[in-house]
C-alpha cells in the first residue's frame, strides 16, 4: 500500500533567520514570474531541506489585513505544491532557501497564485538541474 503524501508547511521550512536571509539576499540568484520576484539559494548542509519565505509591499498595500491575505494564500500554494521539489533536492543532496517577493498592485485570487507559484516551482527545478550539471 502506497504511503499518501503529506501537504504540510511546519516550523523547519520557514525561513526566519536574519542572517539567512541576509545572506540569501547578497549571494542568492533570483528570476520573475509576474507577479512575483523570486531570490534562490542553494545550500549542501541539510539534503532535502527547502526553506522559504514570503513578502509584500507595504507600499502597494496599506492595509495589512491585504498583506496577510496574500502572504497567506502564496504560503497556501507553495504547500500544495512544494513536495515534488523537495524531492528533487533530497536525491540531489541539497539544501535551498527561497524568498517569494509579490509585486502587483492589486488583490489577487487564489487560482492566480498557486498557477504563479507552480510556475515558479518548475523554473526552480529547472535550476537545481542546472546546479547538478554544474557541480558534476
Amino acid at each position: 500500500m502506497e504511503q499518501q503524501q503529506r501537504y504540510t508547511l511546519g516550523k523547519t521550512e520557514k525561513l526566519k533567520s536574519a542572517k539567512t536571509i541576509e545572506q540569501l539576499f547578497k549571494g542568492g540568484k533570483s528570476f520573475s514570474v509576474a507577479p512575483f520576484r523570486v531570490i534562490y539559494l542553494f545550500k549542501e548542509e541539510q539534503a532535502g531541506h527547502l526553506q522559504t519565505a514570503f513578502s509584500v509591499s507595504k507600499r502597494h498595500f496599506k492595509k495589512a489585513t491585504d498583506r496577510n491575505r496574500i502572504k497567506r494564500l502564496m504560503r497556501e500554494a507553495w504547500r500544495l505544491q512544494k513536495n515534488e521539489l523537495k524531492e528533487k533536492l533530497t536525491r540531489a543532496g541539497l539544501q535551498m532557501n527561497v524568498f517569494f517577493i509579490y509585486t502587483d498592485k492589486v488583490l489577487p485570487d487564489f487560482l492566480v497564485i498557486k498557477e504563479k507559484i507552480g510556475q515558479a516551482l518548475k523554473k526552480l527545478s529547472d535550476k537545481t538541474n542546472e546546479n547538478l550539471s554544474e557541480n558534476s
